[in-house]
This record gives structure tokens, sequence and C-alpha cells, in this order.
């Protein structure tokens, strides 16, 4: 596993070159290497974009500690991770979104458009959501826009978010669902997608006993038989 890691910068303030542009500190999270690679290279360019990576994280823990460290503006924060997921780095990170004079907002950016992954991260207090495919230029303009306070989501998602939240005929919570903790809900999806137990493990940083221990416990309290049937359930709930 990676090493958090962190750059120095300003907190909050513009650097000498960039007097008059717009400035923006953030921390990118995700558990793939390449892929913060990628975004730093893209958007990272602070003399061009105002944009400065002051910190990069590959699982919830770490991210914990830059964020806290770092105290960057906008986080863009990866929904699935190891260690509890997306949402465990919002719920960990509560009292720094609340802070009236210096709040860290957070982007959630992730391939996933699973209305589970979206809605979970919006109760958790994200200001938005945007998919992998957006570009370089528009994903600049989502970070600041979510340092101004704005919410902010990829088109194909909006709709949908606006109705979920604005439904008074639907309940805003799966019962069934909540049951689940949140590593067992990580469990499920992967199952749903296909992945072998041990692919699961390597990916989740746990061995295949608890595997399938979280299994068994998943099929219990959704009293489902077997992995067949996990999976149309989880299919019916675009949880895959």
């Amino acid at each position: 596993m990676s090493e958090p890691t962190e750059t120095n910068g300003t907190a909050g303030g513009e650097t000498a070159g960039d007097a008059g542009k717009r400035h923006v500190r953030v921390v990118l999270v995700d558990d793939h290497r390449m892929f913060r690679t990628g975004v730093q290279a893209e958007i990272g360019r602070t003399e061009e974009t105002g944009v400065e990576v002051v910190g990069e994280a590959a699982d919830v823990d770490q991210a914990v500690t830059v964020i806290t460290t770092t105290r960057p503006e906008v986080v863009l924060l990866d929904v699935h991770l190891p260690g509890g997921g997306g949402v465990e780095v919002l719920r960990r990170c509560a009292a720094l979104m609340a802070d009236p004079e210096r709040p860290t907002r957070f982007l959630a950016l992730s391939v996933s458009d699973a209305a589970e992954d979206v809605i979970g991260v919006i109760r958790g207090g994200a200001r938005g959501y945007v998919t992998k495919t957006i570009t370089g230029a528009d994903l600049v303009d989502s970070i600041y826009r979510v340092q101004e306070g704005d919410a902010v989501f990829s088109p194909r998602l909006a709709g949908f978010v606006l109705d979920a939240f604005a439904s008074t005929d639907a309940s805003p919570v799966d019962e069934d669902l909540d049951r689940l903790t949140q590593r067992e809900r990580e469990v499920l999806r992967l199952i749903a997608r296909g992945y072998a137990y041990k692919e699961i493990a390597k990916q989740l940083f746990i061995s295949i006993k608890t595997v399938e221990s979280h299994v068994s416990a998943v099929l219990r309290k959704l009293q489902l038989s077997n992995r067949h049937e996990l999976t149309r359930w989880a299919t019916a709930r675009r949880l895959v």
C-alpha cells in the first residue's frame, strides 16, 4: 500500500505567481495510483489552472490523515476505497466540513453512477458527484464551483439526484440495505459484479475467510439463498 503523500502550499492563499488569479488547494483520494497521477497531470498545472494538489491518499485512513494535515479547500473523493469507502472518509471529516471559517468541501469523482453510491456520498456531506468521464477543463470548473459552495453533478446524474431527494412518495431509506455494514455493502457490490472471493480479498485488503464471513452475513440479513439471488437483488437496486 502506498504511503500518503503531501506537498507544500500556503493554506487557503495564493502564491506570488497567482496573485489576482483563482487558487484552490486540492487533495486527491483514489486507490489507483495511475489514476491519481493522470488527474494531477491534467488539473495540477498550478500556473495555468490555479489548482494546487497538496496531497494524495489511497485508502480511508490515509485520506483522513492527509486531509486533516493539509486542510484543503476541496477533496476529490473516490467512492470505493479500502477501509470503508468514501462515505467513511466523509463521516470522519464531518467536523472539517462544518468549519464555518475554513470548510473542506468534497467532490465525489467515481467511475460508478449507481444510485446507492451517489445518494450515499451526498447524504454523507459531499457537495457534488461527477464521473470519471469528465474532461480536465470541466473537472477544474467543478472544483472551483464546489469551493464556492455550489452543488455540482454530472449532467446525467443531476435529474436523478433531484428526483431522489424531492420525491415524496418514495422512502429515502432502503431498510434492507441499511441492515448491512459498509464493508458488507462493498463485498455485496463486488460479488454482484462477478468478482471471485480471492479477487475481493485482494481489493479490500482482507482474507478470503473474512470475505466468506461477510457473504454469509449478507445472505442471512437479506434472507437470500445463494450468490445468484444476491446478484439479482443488487442489480434490481442498481448497486452494480
